[in-house]
């Protein structure tokens, strides 16, 4: 097995951007090719097959290669819940909640578990991209990094280096990293890569000649041009750049921007879609042109409800709602929907017994455990892949003497799931929207005159998406020196 690990000069450079597009590229090639991150920090989450838990991006790169997600592709996940505390989550396994200074004293311990997981890859796959995290040259963090150099060294794989052009100083940002490297190490540099350029290629045309003048010894491979349109999923939930780009035009779906917001990749297959255009909210004021509001998953339950309240987001919700504007809660957001979320000892974030917004007549108390797995939704006559990923128990409330009416949103592997009621709707489903059927039901509940559901699956756009970032990266840079390394 020959291994490359895919590494930048800062957070949000591109890294997983060009780990997914190079996976497809081998994929296409016939290449068995497999993803990898030894440690991701990510609220935005996935559920493999067998109800393991593992980064979303690693979880796009595998569907990019080809393969189903596994968790043996991201063996160290922490999910920040606030207060510089995370869950661990080792081997698609949730541990428990730890402080950051706490995290670092587990380093040797987590390392061992690391390698043995890139050892499991050794006769699996024929490349393994390894997906650095941040910059592999930050001093105070390199002896105890085990994401960037040292499962590379491992491997005795090769490196490459991307670097993001719109924040500015490229030159410094590439030259910088590679002088910082540990010299036994900067022989391993396939390449450099300059990404996110925007605008015309030609004033740029010079950069080849700086970079061989400075970095004789890294091969300049070329420059991306950002494309709005080729943006997968981001593997931060702080991230906006994949979830704000090319939402449309039309009528507004406001999601609600939690401060522990997960798995925000919910909103994307609305992307596919004529007449609407997603926007994320932090205020009331951007309620007021909403015509459907859509709380998402949180890391954070309680937390995020109380934040709800303290923004005045809760009473604006409660009033659009009473106005006729649907509302749509998914996992967390479902929870927070209901009459009560008590977490007795703040397992699931903060402790406590916080009042939900009272749309839904069900209630939610947290214990240790979570439920984790991956099902078949069924909607109408359609059925589509789906998970949960989520802490806590909802169960219907005492009966108040309530007259409405209020049954099970949908089936998840037969069994009934969720509840909806007077147009408010909630789930504990991730991937609720990836149903076209879906979408339609709830821009009917809302009213919306020029919505125009697209043709294609949610799946088919994403397959389409990884093979043409492959060939944007196959049209702009030269890969010869990874076609040589890797004999192809």
């Amino acid at each position: 097995m020959k291994a490359i690990s895919i590494l930048g000069t800062s957070s949000n450079a591109g890294k997983s951007w060009l780990t997914t597009a190079l996976g497809a590229w081998l994929y296409r090639q016939g290449v068995k090719v497999a993803p990898f991150k030894s440690q991701n920090m990510s609220n935005n989450s996935y559920v493999t097959l067998e109800g393991g838990e593992i980064g979303r991006a690693q979880a796009a790169q595998a569907f990019a290669c080809g393969l189903q997600p596994q968790v043996e592709m991201n063996p160290v996940l922490l999910k920040p819940s606030g207060k510089g505390i995370s869950q661990l989550v080792l081997l698609g396994d949730a541990k428990e909640h730890i402080p950051a200074r706490e995290y670092y004293r587990h380093i040797e311990s987590l390392w061992q578990v690391v390698a043995e997981t890139l050892d499991h890859w050794k006769s699996r796959c024929d490349v393994l991209l390894l997906e650095g995290a941040g910059s592999p040259v930050e001093l105070n963090l390199m002896q105890r990094d085990i994401v960037n150099l040292r499962p590379v060294t491992y491997l005795q794989g090769r490196w490459l280096l991307v670097g993001d052009i719109e924040r500015g100083g490229i030159f410094a940002q590439a030259l910088g990293t590679y002088q910082l490297i540990p010299p036994a190490l900067q022989p391993a540099g396939l390449g450099l890569v300059v990404n996110k350029f925007r605008g015309d290629l030609g004033l740029f045309a010079e950069a080849g000649g700086y970079f061989q003048q400075h970095l004789p010894k890294l091969p300049y491979l070329g420059t991306l041009p950002y494309q709005g349109s080729l943006q997968p999923e981001s593997e931060d939930s702080l991230c906006r750049e994949a979830e704000e780009s090319a939402t449309g035009t039309g009528e507004i779906l406001a999601w609600i921007r939690f401060p522990h917001l997960s798995n925000s990749q919910d909103s994307q297959p609305w992307r596919l879609d004529a007449g609407v255009q997603v926007k994320w909210v932090e205020t009331p004021q951007g309620l007021q042109e909403a015509r459907l509001i859509v709380l998402p998953g949180s890391k954070n339950s309680l937390g995020d409800l109380l934040w709800l309240r303290e923004t005045g987001l809760a009473t604006a919700i409660v009033e659009a709602h009473q106005r006729g504007i649907p509302v749509v809660g998914l996992c967390g957001g479902y929870q927070m929907l209901g009459d009560w979320l008590l977490d007795a000892t703040g397992v699931a974030g903060d402790a406590g017994r916080v009042p939900g917004l009272g749309l839904l007549p069900v209630m939610t108390e947290f214990a240790p455990g979570k439920s984790v797995r991956q099902v078949v939704a069924q909607w109408q006559n359609q059925s589509w892949q789906a998970y949960e990923i989520h802490m806590g128990q909802t169960s219907r409330s005492p009966e108040t003497g309530e007259t409405r009416v209020y049954e099970p949103l949908l089936l998840a592997n037969g069994v009934a799931e969720g509840l909806r009621g007077d147009r408010v709707l909630g789930t504990y489903l991730h991937g609720l929207f990836e149903s076209g059927a879906m979408r339609r039901y709830v821009m009917d509940l809302a009213g919306v005159e020029g919505y125009q559901p697209a043709l294609e699956s949610w799946q088919e756009v994403q397959r389409q998406l990884y093979d043409d970032m492959a060939q944007l990266m196959e049209d702009y840079l030269d890969l010869t020196p990874i076609r040589r390394y890797l004999q192809l």
